[in-house]
């Protein structure tokens, strides 16, 4: 299977996406992996008006640094795999 990644600040309002990695030091990993940001889990693009973007994650909503989101790397979630 062959992956496209991108960075979570080109994703859409209302896509949902898998983060595959975040390319950042361990504390800003960290604080991502407390906040319910690891590798593997899905969410949901909310909101992004130019400025921080909401996200839906698990039963939260989480509002990220448009600099944080640009560190963020994620997968489109096909649709097709009701």
């Amino acid at each position: 299977m062959n992956t496209q990644s991108f960075p979570l600040t080109m994703a859409a309002q209302g896509e949902r996406v898998r983060l595959l990695r975040v390319n950042a030091g361990e504390a800003l990993s960290s604080r991502l992996s407390a906040m319910g940001l690891t590798p593997g889990v899905e969410f949901s693009v909310i909101q992004d008006s130019g400025g921080p973007l909401l996200l839906g994650v698990r039963d939260s909503r989480l509002a990220v640094g448009r600099g944080m989101a640009q560190k963020i790397f994620v997968e489109l979630i096909s649709g097709d795999f009701v």
